[in-house]
Parts: C-alpha cells; sequence; structure tokens
C-alpha cells in the first residue's frame, strides 16, 4: 500500500477546481465524442464510453448534456472529429512529461503545446523520447467521504477485487489495477458497494523524480499551463514533490 503525497492531493483538488470552469464540459464532451466514434453509443458494450460518461459526471455535467452528446457524436457521420495526439519532452530539471490531447487541427496544437514547453523552461521531445518511463495502469478513484469504511477495508476490497495497489492520499483513494483488468475491478468494486469517483487508464512514471525548491515551482508551472489548454486531456509527469518543499514554496507565495 502505497502512503499519500501532498503533491498527488493538490493535482486531486485541483482537477476538482477545474471541474468548475467550462473548459471541463469540453474536455469531457471531447472524450465522449472519441469514445462514440470508436466503439459505439451503447455504454455497456463500449467501455471506454462508460469511463468518459463516468468523467463527465466527475465534472458535474448532466445527465441530459451526456445524452446529447452521445446522440451527437452516433450521428454525426461528417461534421466535426477530433483525433488523439500525444506529446512527450522535457520539463524544468529534466523532469519527463507526456501529454495526451484531443484536437480538430493537429497543426495548432502542436504549435500551442511546443510554445508551453518553450515558455516554461521545457522542450518537447520526439515521439518515443519518454514513454518508455512510464507504464499504462488502469485507475479507479474513491472520495474518502463516499467509503464508509477505513483504510482497512478499501485495502481488503481492493485486493479481493483484482488490484495491484491502492494508493491513500488526505482525501481519496486511487485503486491501481493493470489495464486489462480495470473493467473487472471497476465491476468487482460496484458489487462490493463501492461508490468511485473516476475509472480511466494512466501513465505512471516506473521511477519518481524528487524535486527541490528551485526546481518544484517551474515545473508545477509548466504542468497547470499544460493541464489549462482546452486542447489537453491529461498531463502526466515522473515528479514528486516533497511536503517540506511544497510548504516552503506555499510560504514563499503568502
Amino acid at each position: 500500500m502505497s502512503g499519500h503525497s501532498k503533491w498527488a492531493n493538490i493535482k486531486h483538488k485541483k482537477a476538482k477546481a477545474d471541474a468548475q470552469r467550462g473548459a471541463a464540459f469540453t474536455k469531457a464532451s471531447r472524450e465522449l465524442h472519441v469514445a462514440v466514434k470508436q466503439g459505439g453509443p451503447d455504454p455497456e458494450t463500449n467501455f471506454r464510453l462508460k469511463m468518459a460518461i463516468q468523467a463527465a459526471r466527475s465534472v458535474n455535467m448532466p445527465n441530459d448534456t451526456i445524452n446529447r452528446a452521445i446522440k451527437r457524436a452516433a450521428g454525426d457521420a461528417d461534421g466535426e472529429s477530433y483525433e488523439e495526439v500525444v506529446y512527450e519532452g522535457y520539463g524544468p530539471a529534466g523532469v519527463a512529461l507526456i501529454v495526451e490531447a484531443m484536437t480538430d487541427n493537429r497543426n495548432r496544437t502542436a504549435s500551442d503545446v511546443r510554445y508551453l514547453f518553450s515558455r516554461h523552461g521545457g522542450n518537447l521531445g520526439e515521439t518515443g523520447c519518454v514513454n518508455w518511463m512510464f507504464e499504462r495502469k488502469g485507475s479507479i478513484t474513491v472520495d474518502s467521504e463516499a467509503f464508509a469504511g477505513d483504510e482497512d477495508d478499501m485495502m481488503m476490497i481492493a485486493l479481493e477485487a483484482g488490484a495491484e495497489d491502492l494508493k491513500v492520499y488526505d482525501d481519496y483513494y486511487e485503486i491501481i489495477s493493470s489495464p486489462e483488468d480495470l473493467d473487472a475491478v471497476r465491476k468487482a468494486m460496484e458489487t462490493a458497494g463501492v461508490e468511485y469517483s473516476g475509472a480511466r487508464i494512466i501513465r505512471m512514471p516506473q521511477n519518481v523524480m524528487v524535486l527541490g525548491v528551485k526546481e518544484a515551482g517551474p515545473a508545477m508551472r509548466l504542468v497547470d499551463a499544460l493541464d489549462e489548454h482546452d486542447d489537453v486531456q491529461h498531463v502526466y509527469t515522473n515528479f514528486d514533490i516533497p511536503d517540506e518543499v511544497l510548504e516552503e514554496l506555499e510560504k514563499g507565495e503568502a
């Protein structure tokens, strides 16, 4: 079982805050659109769509809006079309980043992402330059307040469901599985009565760089800038920031 990380908590809380912005709906709608195009409009036979619906609900998108987006994508043979693109690069202090995006204009998005890397002390790299540093994993998140038991109860349920690991944070749990087992683990969690807030495939770093005060600020600013771009769906990094470094940074901003 993995312990909590204040940096991970900050990212989780930021994602919740971002859900209040209109951009969160835009990103969720694109994921729904691509999921329908790839596997059809029935979430019972399209696992990616099922995950996209869960992600849309996690940013408080109304069910009516979700259903309209699905119907529009299913009947939109010649209309808007988004393609998935992945960018890899290095940030301040040589940290590795993978950026997953959905775009209707590959040249525009590539130019924007390259500019953000450059502006914040990084460099956009070639395909494959950092991908080898990450593993694809299944991730299911459960808000602590939505779970009646304690950490030991969650660990028992997760292991019985076939999970590989449980990460415990201040206000949520993250259940890690293989990508292939994600749907089975999710279903087992549902059967056990666990209400989850998200389920998706993530990219997990095989090794983590621990940043100091000098490197942490610039690295965080690059991640924030990429996250805020409308075309960017997810940003993955291989760095962590110790609690004491975050506290030092917070003092400097006060």
